[in-house]
């Protein structure tokens, strides 16, 4: 899901990564909005909200919900920061910081709104700013190594696109079109999976409150550790077999060994020259 960038994904890399990643999206959302009574997974309604403050001249509340907008953009910059920055030494690192970042944000959220939030309206606003940044972050990676081919924190764009897909498949050329159809899987998955995140949220809020915000870390563990998995027992694979092949000791064979133990190789009897032995 992290390992490849842009062209090189298949679509079972964005599907993937794009199911888990609209799972935790839906669920931070519903969560924020019964909690803080704000969304946190896009900021279509926040610029609605600027406009209408900035009508009112209610310039406190200006400040607030504009730097609710830049923390969501700084999440999109530094995930792409991170991606192109760091792309060369790591594509896994690189893939995987933003979202450890988020899981870092989301973790404090849980933690603060457990044991130390009373209610405040300025807590409330910060925290808000907090779960925007994280899920900016969210966007701005998904979108950034699939090359723009997954959103998963808002559904407008995702709405939209299968709206149009599927009036192109009105007709049975496009119908045909395994591109066009893949494109159509994708958005779907991410969509069902979205509304899926909600509903597990709103139901299970009532008894988890604010610790809804460690399941959601732990989805997104899920991704980061799926991909560290297949690398590590990859690499581990092969440098194993790269050293019986060549007789070539290194420390991974030096501690499968000692794990597993040395297996005995009997030595083939067919071939070996045989000793005659006459009674005296």
């Amino acid at each position: 899901m992290l390992r490849n960038y842009s062209n090189s994904r298949t679509l079972g890399d964005n599907i993937r990564l794009g199911t888990l990643t609209a799972f935790t999206a839906g669920t931070i959302n519903i969560a924020s909005l019964l909690i803080f009574l704000s969304f946190t997974s896009n900021v279509t309604g926040h610029y609605a909200i600027l406009a209408a403050e900035i009508s009112k001249g209610n310039w406190s509340q200006v400040a607030v919900v504009g730097l609710w907008i830049f923390l969501f953009f700084l999440g999109g910059f530094v995930s792409n920061f991170i991606v192109i920055n760091f792309n060369k030494r790591s594509k896994y690192f690189a893939h995987a910081m933003p979202l450890i970042l988020e899981i870092a944000c989301l973790l404090f959220v849980g933690i603060y709104g457990q044991f130390y939030y009373r209610k405040t309206l300025e807590e409330t606003e910060w925290l808000v700013a907090l779960m925007l940044f994280a899920t900016g972050l969210q966007n701005g990676l998904t979108a950034s190594i699939s090359n723009f081919s997954v959103k998963t924190t808002h559904l407008t764009g995702t709405t939209t696109d299968l709206g149009i897909l599927f009036s192109m498949f009105t007709q049975k050329k496009f119908r045909k079109n395994g591109e066009l159809v893949g494109r159509a899987k994708l958005l779907m998955s991410i969509m069902f999976s979205y509304v899926l995140g909600a509903v597990f949220s709103g139901l299970t809020y009532y008894y988890l409150e604010f610790r809804v915000f460690y399941v959601i870390s732990l989805c997104l563990l899920v991704v980061i550790g799926y991909d560290a998995y297949k690398i590590h027992i990859r690499h581990f694979n092969t440098q194993y077999r790269y050293s019986k092949i060549y007789k070539k000791p290194n420390l991974v064979s030096f501690l499968y060994d000692k794990i597993h133990g040395i297996p005995e190789v009997k030595e083939p009897t067919r071939g070996k020259k045989r000793k005659l032995v006459f009674d005296e």
